[in-house]
């Protein structure tokens, strides 16, 4: 149940993860680590400066994310990973905790920022969730932004793609098979608020949906508990129902939050899954889970000066967020 937000002074915070198809230690290069890390920052900074002046959570994660969506470095928007057919299919979702409402797309072409049209659904619509043709029709009803599709499509996925079609899934590198990024935050009135957007997995069939837009698997935010995007094989964490699982877990079960993303991701682990989350309660201290080789991860409160950064276990590329393990 929602409850009120926390008595005292709230420290608004943003947290992001660039998914968890990461590449096992030694193995990224030094380009692709600075493009990482950049990006992370740019859409902390636009998360960040969104929490200036009492902004609201679900202004912040909804421009954290239409960040990473225009960054070819991570698996949304312009760069996601590809189908089978070769195209580019978007998912996301946002979430509000003061409110519990929601909204989600799945299987657009051309809607340059899906979370965009997610949260259009959250303000006003009389739905949740909508798909393809119609998802466009509405973006577009909306004033929008569009991209041709092959505006979506990178060297890089196409490379990806062609690995797909040779090799059989396990063979796959981490970083061929998911990805996806995701934002949590906590603004001064104590409220939270989590979105995630995803290209999916590369060669799926046209018309797969995984976790990332389904309230509830892949994303999700109830003030008097937590704020959650997940990132991995959304089938695992579907059949999990992974985000709200970490929240009862807290809530009904009476662990801490960094002990009920453990174990909920453990849940996956134990059905063959991998992955990871970030997770966000109203003392502002993010959580970090991951069961792969790293998470593409980082946060900035309005209180500090600079973000913390990270990709593998160790603090690599930045101060460790508290909550990594």
């Amino acid at each position: 149940m929602t409850a009120a937000p926390p008595p005292g002074r709230v420290r608004p915070i943003i947290a992001v993860h660039g998914g968890a198809g990461v590449p096992a230690p030694g193995r990224l290069a030094p380009a692709q680590r600075a493009a990482v890390c950049a990006g992370l920052h740019a859409a902390l900074a636009a998360g960040r400066d969104c929490l200036r002046d009492g902004g609201r959570a679900v202004d912040a994660v909804v421009a954290a994310v239409s960040v990473l969506e225009d960054d070819p470095a991570f698996n949304a928007g312009i760069g996601a990973a590809l189908t089978r057919e070769g195209h580019a299919e978007h998912d996301a979702a946002v979430m509000c905790g003061a409110s519990r409402r929601a909204g989600a797309c799945t299987g657009t072409r051309r809607v340059r920022h899906p979370v965009q049209l997610a949260r259009t659904l959250l303000d006003d619509g009389p739905h949740v969730f909508v798909a393809g043709p119609t998802a466009e029709a509405l973006a577009h009803e909306r004033g929008l932004a569009f991209l041709a599709p092959e505006a979506f499509v990178t060297p890089r996925r196409l490379a990806a793609l062609a690995e797909a079609r040779r090799l059989s899934e396990s063979g796959l590198s981490e970083e061929a098979r998911h990805g996806t990024v995701g934002a949590v935050a906590l603004d001064a009135a104590g409220h939270l608020a989590a979105a995630t957007s995803t290209g999916g997995l590369t060669n799926k069939l046209p018309g797969r949906i995984g976790d990332s837009p389904i309230p509830g698997a892949g994303t999700y935010a109830d003030d008097g508990v937590c704020a959650v995007s997940a990132t991995g094989r959304g089938e695992y964490f579907l059949r999990t129902v992974f985000a709200h699982r970490v929240a009862c877990l807290a809530e009904l079960g009476g662990l801490g939050l960094a002990e009920a993303a453990g174990r909920a991701l453990d849940e996956v682990a134990a059905l063959g899954g991998s992955g990871g989350a970030i997770v966000l309660g109203r003392d502002g201290v993010p959580v970090f889970r991951f069961n792969g080789h790293g998470l593409y991860r980082g946060h900035w409160s309005l209180a500090a000066e600079a973000p913390s950064l990270a990709i593998y276990h160790d603090p690599e590329t930045g101060p460790a967020p508290k909550g990594t393990r």
